[in-house]
C-alpha cells in the first residue's frame, strides 16, 4: 500500500513536469512567432520620394535596391519627382501627414498593415543610420555610378511625362459647359448628358460645371457625385466658381442661370437692378464664348424667365459665331399648353402632339393649334391608338379657346412655380435633351418642334431678335418649318410679341439689337 502511494506521487510529479514543459514550449513558440511577425511588419514597406536629379536620392535608391535583394521582407516604393515639381510635392505630402521636412529625399516607413498612416524616417542620413542599426548593412557607392543613376532618373521622368502628354493629345473630348451648375435642372441633366443618347458620335465628354460665386464645398460634392456615376463616356469633371477658364474650347454650352425674384414683395427698382445684373452676366458670357469657344459651338439657353432676352444677349455679344448656333428652349411652355389641352380633351398630355408656340417664351406668346393632333380621343367613335385627329376638329368649344385657354396656360406655369418654389427641372431637362438629339440627327426632316431661334427676314419682324417658332433640324442646321403661314390675327399678335422682346432688350442694352 505504501509502495502504491509512492508510485502515485511520482506519477503526479512527472505529469506536472510534462505539463510545465508543454506550457513553456507553447509560450516560447508564441513569443518567437510574435517577434518574427512583428519584425516582418516593421520592415515591410518604405517609401522614398526625392528630386530626380538629387544625388542623395540616387544613393538612397541604390541602398534600397540592395536591401530588397538581400532581405525578403524588405520593400521600398520609389517616387522620383521632377525638380520643378519637388517643392509642391514636398509641401502637399508634409501637410497631409503633419510632417516637417525640407530637403530631398523624404523617406518614411509605411504602417498601413498596423492601421497607421506612416512614420517619418527623415532624409538620406536617417535612412542610412536605420539600415546600419536594424539590418547591419552599409553601402559605399562610386560617384560615377551615382551620376549615372541621377541621369537615368531624370531621363525616365521626362520620358514618362512625354508619353502621358502624347496619350492625352490623342484624346479629343467633347467639352460641355453648364452654367448655374448647382441648380436642380443641372443635377437631373448631368447623367443624361453622359450617355450615347445625347452625344451618339462622341467618344468622351469633358464636363465643366460653372456656378458663379457658388459654394466651393457644394461644387466639390457635385463633382464627386458626377464621378461616382462611373459612366464610360465621362472623361473628366472640372468645377469653376469664376470666369477665369470659362468656355475654353467649348463645344456645347448650356446656360441655366435664371432670374428668380427674391420675394413677391420685391420692388420694381430692385427687380430691374437684378435683371440688369443678369443681363450684364449674359453679355459677359457672350464675349467669352466668342473669344474662347469652338467656332462650331452649340449654345442652349433654358429657364423660366427672360429666356429670349438672355439668348439675344449672347448672340449680340458673340458676333464671330453663327447666330443660328444659339437656341432658347421652349419645351416647358409647349408642355404646359399640351397639359391644358389634354385636361380639356380628357386624354394624357403625351396624346397631344405638334403644338406650336410663337413669340416670347417667358412673356407674350401665340399658340398655334392648326397642326396639333390628338391620339386616343374618347369621342363617340373609338379609333385605334395609332390614329390621330386634328385638335381643332374635336375641340368644338371655340369660346373656351378664345377666352379661357391662354389664361389657363399662364395659371399652369404659376401653379407650378408657387407649388414647387423652383424651376420646372424635369421639363427643362427634357427640352435640352430634345434639342441636343435634334442637333445630332435623331429626328427626321418632317419632325418639328418649337424653339427660340434668331429671326432673319421672317414676316417683317425685327432682325436679330430671338423668337420661338416651329423648326426642323437637318444635318445640324435649323430651318423654319416649310409650308407655315400665319393668319392676319396671328401676325398682329406676333408683332406684339416682337415689341415686347424689343422693350426687354431696350431696357437692358445701351446698344441697339445687332442686325444680321
Amino acid at each position: 500500500m505504501v509502495k502504491m502511494r509512492q508510485y502515485l506521487v511520482k506519477w503526479q510529479n512527472l505529469c506536472s513536469l510534462v505539463i510545465l514543459y508543454l506550457i513553456l514550449f507553447y509560450v516560447l513558440e508564441y513569443i518567437s512567432n510574435y517577434n518574427n511577425s512583428y519584425m516582418k511588419d516593421v520592415s515591410k514597406i518604405f517609401t522614398s520620394i526625392g528630386k530626380a536629379d538629387c544625388p542623395l536620392y540616387a544613393q538612397a535608391e541604390r541602398l534600397a535596391d540592395t536591401l530588397q535583394r538581400t532581405l525578403p521582407s524588405f520593400r521600398v516604393h520609389k517616387i522620383p519627382v521632377l525638380p520643378s515639381e519637388w517643392e509642391r510635392w514636398l509641401e502637399l505630402t508634409c501637410n497631409k501627414n503633419g510632417w516637417k521636412h525640407e530637403e530631398s529625399p523624404l523617406i518614411w516607413r509605411e504602417l498601413v498593415e498596423q492601421g497607421g498612416k506612416g512614420m517619418l524616417l527623415g532624409g538620406y542620413n536617417e535612412f542610412v543610420d536605420h539600415c546600419q542599426v536594424y539590418y547591419g548593412v552599409t553601402l559605399t557607392i562610386p560617384e560615377d555610378e551615382v551620376e549615372t543613376i541621377v541621369a537615368e532618373n531624370l531621363e525616365t521622368q521626362l520620358s514618362l511625362i512625354a508619353e502621358e502628354q502624347h496619350r492625352l493629345s490623342l484624346i479629343h473630348p467633347c467639352n460641355v459647359w453648364i452654367t448655374g451648375a448647382l441648380c436642380l435642372t443641372s443635377q437631373i441633366l448631368i447623367p443624361f448628358l453622359l450617355s450615347d443618347e445625347a452625344f451618339p458620335d462622341v467618344q468622351t465628354v469633358a464636363l465643366h460645371l460653372l456656378h458663379l460665386r457658388g459654394d466651393a464645398e457644394d461644387m466639390q460634392m457635385l463633382k464627386s457625385d458626377t464621378e461616382d456615376l462611373a459612366l464610360g463616356l465621362l472623361y473628366r469633371v472640372t468645377v469653376h466658381t469664376d470666369l477665369e477658364q470659362a468656355f475654353h474650347e467649348a463645344h456645347v454650352v448650356i446656360l441655366l442661370d435664371d432670374f428668380n425674384a427674391d420675394s413677391e414683395n420685391e420692388s420694381d427698382r430692385a427687380r430691374r437692378q437684378r435683371v440688369k445684373k443678369l443681363s450684364e452676366r449674359y453679355r459677359k458670357y457672350g464675349r467669352l464664348i466668342d473669344g474662347r469657344a469652338d467656332k462650331e459651338v452649340k449654345v442652349i439657353v433654358s429657364g423660366m424667365s427672360f429666356v429670349n432676352m438672355r439668348c439675344s444677349l449672347l448672340v449680340d455679344s458673340a458676333p464671330s459665331i453663327n447666330s443660328h448656333q444659339f437656341v432658347a428652349i421652349a419645351t416647358q411652355l409647349v408642355n404646359e399648353v399640351r397639359a391644358v389641352l389634354a385636361n380639356k380633351l380628357c386624354v394624357m398630355p403625351s396624346d397631344v402632339v405638334d403644338v406650336i408656340v410663337w413669340g416670347n417664351i417667358s412673356g407674350r406668346f401665340v399658340i398655334d393649334l392648326r397642326w396639333a393632333k390628338v391620339f386616343n380621343y374618347p369621342g363617340a367613335i373609338r379609333v385605334p391608338p395609332t390614329f390621330s385627329q386634328p385638335v381643332l376638329r374635336v375641340l368644338y368649344d371655340r369660346k373656351w379657346l378664345e377666352t379661357e385657354f391662354k389664361p389657363l396656360v399662364h395659371q399652369q406655369r404659376q401653379a407650378l412655380l408657387s407649388n414647387t418654389e423652383r424651376e420646372a427641372a424635369i421639363s427643362a431637362t427634357n427640352g435640352i435633351l430634345q434639342v441636343l438629339k435634334a442637333w445630332h440627327g435623331a429626328y427626321g426632316p418632317d419632325e418639328f418642334f418649337s424653339v427660340g431661334i434668331t429671326c432673319t427676314d421672317f414676316y417683317n419682324l425685327p432682325h436679330g431678335i430671338i423668337i420661338s417658332a416651329p423648326v426642323t433640324c437637318t444635318k445640324g442646321k435649323w430651318s423654319l418649318l416649310k409650308g407655315v403661314t400665319l393668319e392676319e390675327k396671328m401676325l398682329e399678335e406676333l408683332d406684339l410679341c416682337a415689341d415686347e422682346l424689343q422693350q426687354e432688350m431696350g431696357i437692358q442694352l445701351q446698344d441697339p439689337v445687332r442686325k444680321t
